[in-house]
């Protein structure tokens, strides 16, 4: 009990010897309470990033699909006298006008919570779980829930205006599982709750057209500059204010603004019917020497101000307004896309967790935005966990967006962070809380990431050998194993002639890795997650009690959050189908199948929910090879898992080709694989002699611990599923049919 009662007043962590500390408030006096104080995301509201381009992805048109990789993106400088970093030295990198920009954007926004799961005894089980806010259809159908900007910024149903229509246009609590249990199509990817923005206001300090405002500029001192924004052409040391285009307006305001050159805004109070009405934007960020921006360095800029944009008038003299009193500029709703409607992204997302986390899939050369919102948790309200997003082993360029509390932030009840993140080198990494993370793992707080090379986007008939070549062209991710021993991806040491070509689903062939040589070739893929649960720990974390970590002991062995026979299907077609008609993935299926789609479990706010989306049923077609991205993330034991009848080959470990710097490759050869806790394994098992592997074949893949083949008792279960070898498959990964 005193270790929930001083839970509520814990601060962040430090990190002893690898691993997480609480230090209590108590203990520590008015010095931590000031740390709780500076640590936590700030301001208290939903929000979400998605944009449509950057600095990085400036076309905002190819930023939606996955173009062909041809060769590196070459850089070039955005301003004239270079990127040096040195003083004048001011602009930043920038894909050149001629050069392929590789990659895109993707989104995805997930909230921190707690939910329910199913065991496959049929004991449900508390979890605090990370649920899905976007891309929920993928998702319900075994997809990673990361989308393009145009999906993730889709907003749902009909009618969206602010607030939202009562009639048909809102997301239901429990949703996707609400509307499919009713019979109804779901297709929606958007971000949930993401909904136009309410209107910005601000003052209009003077509005004058022809002339830049007067007022007395700058006094440079020895050493001072001008600042880098658009300067007026009166805005210079030393000059009278400057006359501009006829009808050209300026309009300064009280407060930065987030108008853009193209944006609408509302002119009102002036009292000059050519100045007040809707106008568009032609230049924003001006600098006016009038008024004092508090975020300027008054040392280096003293009263300057970035508050000024410009428009076009129809009618050119007209007098200048100063101090009215009156006088407003508004953005329309709509301006600002990362709104969220608080309501519909808490009906969804309360006791919505999954088990796994949702899926996260992104190519090399991608920009990821990442969401966490924390919507509390329903049945713990004694406590404020904070929440955040470690990807563990993932090479982050900054320690800001690695989830650990001590260099990052940590995301308080009713507030969102986005992580930023360039997609680096291919593999399977995986995600965890990293606030109490032995108790935030095993209540559930774990999930998937995986990363596809760009050997998977090179143009048919292509040489994998001359396209590894010409990555060795790109500096953030080249290997040159003389000057860097760390690093696995460099060229094979044999040229085996390997070009690109289609897969047995008739799609361009897919890689593991960057291999050169296409020895990691596979056909579908199945990220599986290896997980324990402890059913007592769980009772304890929700029934208000101390939880006995020295007593932690897993007895429920999972696979994607499911034990045997749970693995190979999640509801009876006909019968509680939240798929209507037995169709999956536009296939018709028997009435009585075994469909590998979403678990449901009812949870305390009396609604059913998708509580574990991923089954883990390896189909693979006749010929075909099947890539497992193998992930271990239990607290409390090691796990293992063999295969009879179809070798492992192990091709990656860690998020590591297995390649030696001779070029020479390490795969091997295996019918069992053991994993601790923080480790993951690409594994490939290989189907292609079709005379031993024919349609209509199983064969199993569990563990060799008979302790993990059960669920809480003695019986089979636990970690265990199914391989399938069909004529052909519907997909290239769970929510596919064997055929």
């Amino acid at each position: 009990m005193r270790r929930r009662f001083l839970k509520t007043l814990r601060s962040s962590f430090v990190q002893v010897g690898g691993y997480m500390s609480r230090f209590e408030l108590c203990l520590r006096g008015l010095a931590a309470l000031l740390l709780v104080v500076a640590l936590p995301a700030g301001a208290q509201s939903f929000r979400v990033q998605c944009p449509t381009s950057t600095i990085t992805h400036p076309n905002a048109a190819s930023n939606n699909l996955e173009t062909p990789y041809t060769a590196p993106t070459t850089l070039t400088c955005s301003v004239a006298n270079g990127c040096g970093g040195s003083a004048g030295n001011v602009g930043y990198w920038v894909p050149s006008a001629t050069s392929a920009t590789n990659g895109a954007i993707k989104c995805q926004q997930v909230t921190g919570g707690d939910g329910y799961a199913t065991m496959a005894d049929g004991t449900q089980i508390y979890l605090f779980a990370f649920a899905p806010a976007s891309g929920l259809s993928n998702i319900i159908n075994g997809l990673p829930g990361t989308t393009f900007p145009s999906d993730f910024d889709t907003m749902f149903g009909v009618n969206q205006t602010f607030p939202y229509s009562p009639t048909g246009s809102v997301l239901l609590p429990g949703d996707p599982a609400t509307t499919m249990n009713q019979g109804t199509a779901f297709t929606f990817n958007g971000a949930v709750g993401i909904a136009p923005s309410v209107s910005q206001l601000f003052t209009v300090y003077d509005i004058s057209e022809g002339v830049y405002p007067a007022c007395t500029p700058p006094i440079l001192q020895p050493g001072q500059t001008l600042p880098t924004p658009p300067l007026p052409p009166a805005a210079v040391a030393g000059a009278a204010p400057g006359t501009i285009g006829a009808n050209v307006v300026t309009v300064v305001l009280n407060a930065a603004s987030p108008f853009q050159a193209g944006d609408t805004v509302v002119i009102s109070g002036t009292g000059n019917a050519h100045y007040d009405g809707t106008q568009v934007v032609t230049a924003a960020g001006l600098y006016n020497w009038c008024y004092t921006q508090s975020s300027v360095n008054a040392t280096q800029y003293p009263n300057g101000s970035a508050y000024a944009f410009t428009f076009t008038a129809g009618a050119t003299g007209q007098a200048q307004i100063t101090g009215s009193a009156t006088a407003v500029a508004t953005a329309p709703a709509g301006t600002d896309k990362g709104h969220i409607d608080a309501r519909q992204l808490m009906d969804v997302s309360v006791m919505n967790g999954n088990q796994p986390a949702p899926l996260m899939a992104i190519d090399e050369d991608d920009e990821f935005f990442l969401t966490l919102s924390n919507v509390g948790m329903i049945m713990r309200p004694d406590l404020f966990e904070q929440h955040t997003i470690h990807f563990h082993g993932y090479p982050n360029a900054s320690a800001f967006y690695d989830g650990v509390p001590d260099a990052s932030v940590a995301i308080s009840i009713g507030a969102s962070f986005s992580y930023y993140y360039l997609a680096p080198d291919a593999g399977t990494y995986f995600f965890h809380c990293h606030i109490t993370p032995p108790e935030h793992l095993q209540m559930g707080m774990v999930g998937q990431l995986y990363v596809r090379p760009r050997q998977n986007r090179v143009p048919l008939t292509t040489a994998l050998y001359g396209s590894l070549v010409a990555q060795q062209g790109d500096l953030r991710t080249a290997c040159n194993p003389v000057a860097d021993f760390a690093c696995s991806n460099n060229l094979p040491a044999v040229n085996t002639g390997a070009t690109q070509g289609l897969d047995k689903l008739g799609q361009p062939q897919k890689y593991v890795y960057n291999d050169g040589d296409g020895s990691t070739a596979y056909d579908v893929e199945y990220p599986i997650q290896m997980m324990g649960f402890d059913p007592n720990f769980h009772f304890v974390g929700m029934t208000f009690n101390g939880e006995g970590f020295a007593d932690m002991k897993d007895k429920y062995f999972l696979l994607n959050g499911r034990s045997y026979p749970d693995t190979v299907g999640g509801y009876t077609c006909g019968a509680n189908d939240p798929f209507a008609g037995c169709t999956v993935n536009g296939v018709a299926v028997p009435t009585g199948t075994i469909v590998p789609g979403p678990m449901q479990t009812p949870s305390s706010d009396g609604v059913f929910h998708f509580s574990q989306p991923l089954p883990s049923v390896i189909n693979i077609p006749a010929g075909g090879r099947a890539l497992l991205r193998i992930s271990q993330l239990s607290v409390a034991e090691y796990m293992t898992l063999q295969s009879v009848g179809i070798p492992m080959t192990v091709v990656g470990y860690n998020a590591k080709l297995l390649r030696d710097q001779a070029g020479i490759n390490l795969s091997y050869l295996t019918n069992s694989i053991t994993l601790g806790g923080g480790e993951s394994l690409d594994v490939i098992l290989d189907a292609s002699d079709t005379t031993k592997y024919q349609a209509g074949q199983r064969f199993f893949v569990y563990s060799a611990n008979l302790d993990e083949l059960s669920n809480d008792a003695e019986n089979f279960g636990g970690l265990m599923t199914e391989v399938h070898i069909c004529n052909r498959v519907t997909g290239p990964t769970f929510g596919n049919q064997c055929l």
